[in-house]
């Protein structure tokens, strides 16, 4: 999901408590105003690594640039940061024993991926339910009809999601319950429009993908809200039937009543957890305000009462500051997406189905949220510890190293794993694992750069590259296989290049 990871130290504040200034008799000698707040200032400048850090004391210390020009004659605040910080020599104390923000459990996180992933075996419950001849690609019957309908949920979850984060963030709940009581229910429209779209599938895959749509959208709701072991509860009765489905050959009205079940329970829970008579009557009271303005009321009132140089803008989030996370969303799911059909759309046999490499990825996810902790953790241990800017570098380079290798070895693991169980999976050669982990990289770094707030370059190389294997599908440029190999590893350089850039400043992990 695309939850932010910033958190707030225990504790509270994170701005440490600065002096104030000195107060002279009438008697005293006037101080040089440097001087004085070089000395008062000393602690905080000589334990910097970057002259930014400086400047953001002092704005958090209230100094403006005209006051700085005024008292200092200097220009801004970081022309000020900038002699301070070779003004006074560097002396970096010693860390406190503080407790580390940014550790998170493992099983919780593992316990999330799992989530993630076990939803794929309702498919093993209801294929009987699904028979009927290959479509044009030779793909089971209703694939490409539950692929719509669950990439657009996707987005559709990923932007929704993103927003009730933010409203958390905010400290207001409330508000975030109203967000996904308003956006569930509308995904869950989107998804089943979109399947329904899809023409020539089977009768119950048209049900299958608006039961999938609306376990999409009780799913975010749980998770959004932190009710991950109601979900997993939800979804033991359809885990075990798959299980069982394995072993024996279930009646259909089995199947069918165990995949209700979860479905009901997902979505019961969900409701539960929502203000669902809260947000009624908000609804109605808001419908009764438009249906009873009057010219002069309203907004435009509210806007004349302000002043002139304040904005005029809503209160809380933003609705586009979440467009960014639906279109990182839609990339990087086009981009699995391909990882398993690419070959069969682009008129491969139907056995080129790498559908093991789409649940390594899924299964992936845990571990890759707890990693991306481990580099917050590591990144703010470097930033403690770091005596200049190029030695904060290299830390934050090899803890980047270290997460990024282990996500990937895990990635491998599983993609083996997977297509040594798998029945009739591909081999995985030496392309096949070359692209898969090039696009595991892609993945977690683009969720890397995410929980950093800079979702938007993320998502824009995350889209080009799904926009640049879509063009080569379409146009039926070069092999499938090289093509994914290539789209993947410029993907991951760019990527690579962002985060160097972006995050190689001490001020960005602040």
């Amino acid at each position: 999901m695309s939850g932010s990871l910033w958190l707030r130290v225990p504790g509270g504040d994170t701005l440490p408590a600065i002096p104030r200034p000195r107060r002279t008799g009438p008697g005293d000698p006037a101080a040089d105003p440097m001087d004085e707040l070089a000395d008062r200032l000393g602690g905080f400048i000589a334990a910097a690594v970057h002259p930014d850090e400086i400047a953001a004391i002092l704005e958090s210390d209230g100094m403006t640039d005209e006051h700085i020009r005024l008292t200092y004659g200097r220009h801004d605040s970081f022309g000020l940061a900038e002699e301070l910080y070779e003004r006074v020599p560097r002396a970096f104390p010693e860390p406190e024993d503080t407790p580390d923000p940014w550790k998170v459990s493992l099983t919780a996180c593992l316990l999330r991926g799992l989530i993630f992933a076990l939803p794929g075996l309702a498919y093993v419950l209801g294929a009987p339910l699904l028979e009927g001849p290959k479509d044009r690609l030779g793909l089971p019957a209703g694939t490409l009809t539950l692929l719509a309908g669950a990439l657009i949920g996707w987005v559709w979850d990923q932007t929704l999601s993103h927003r009730a984060y933010s409203w958390l963030g905010l400290g207001d709940r409330a508000a975030a319950g109203r967000t996904l009581l308003a956006g569930a229910p509308a995904g869950a429209l989107l998804g089943t429009a979109a399947a329904l779209t899809v023409p020539g599938g089977p009768p119950f895959s048209y049900a299958f993908a608006a039961g999938q749509a609306l376990y999409v959208g009780a799913a975010t709701v749980l998770l959004v809200l932190g009710r991950e072991r109601l979900l997993l509860a939800a979804l033991a009765p359809m885990a075990a039937g798959s299980v069982l489905a394995f072993f024996l050959d279930l009646p259909l009205p089995v199947r069918i009543g165990l995949l209700l079940v979860s479905l009901l329970a997902a979505c019961t829970l969900a409701v539960r957890e929502l203000p669902v008579a809260d947000g009624t009557r908000a609804a109605a009271r808001r419908i009764r305000g438009w249906s009873q303005r009057r010219p002069g009321e309203g907004p435009v009132r509210w806007r004349m009462l302000r002043g002139a140089e304040e904005e005029f803008a809503p209160r809380g989030p933003r609705l586009g500051e979440s467009v960014p996370y639906g279109v990182f969303g839609l990339g990087t799911g086009l981009l699995v997406l391909y990882a398993a059909l690419g070959e069969v759309l682009a008129g491969g046999p139907a056995e080129a189905v790498a559908a093991p490499s789409a649940v390594a990825l899924t299964l992936s996810m845990g571990p890759a949220e707890w990693l991306l902790h481990r580099f917050r953790s590591g990144s703010l241990a470097g930033l403690r510890g770091a005596r200049s800017p190029r030695a904060f570098r290299l830390r934050m380079l090899a803890t980047l190293t270290q997460c990024l290798a282990a996500y990937l070895a895990v990635l491998l693991a599983l993609g083996v794993a997977g297509t040594l169980l798998w029945p009739g999976a591909p081999g995985l050669t030496g392309i096949r694992v070359a692209t898969l982990l090039l696009l595991g990289a892609v993945m977690w770094t683009g969720l890397l750069l995410q929980s950093f707030g800079a979702v938007r370059p993320a998502a824009v190389v995350c889209a080009s590259a799904a926009v640049a294997q879509s063009l080569a599908l379409l146009t039926g440029t070069g092999q499938p296989r090289v093509v994914q190999l290539v789209v993947a590893g410029v993907a991951a350089a760019a990527l690579a290049v962002l985060v160097c850039l972006l995050l190689g400043r001490a001020t960005a992990h602040r």
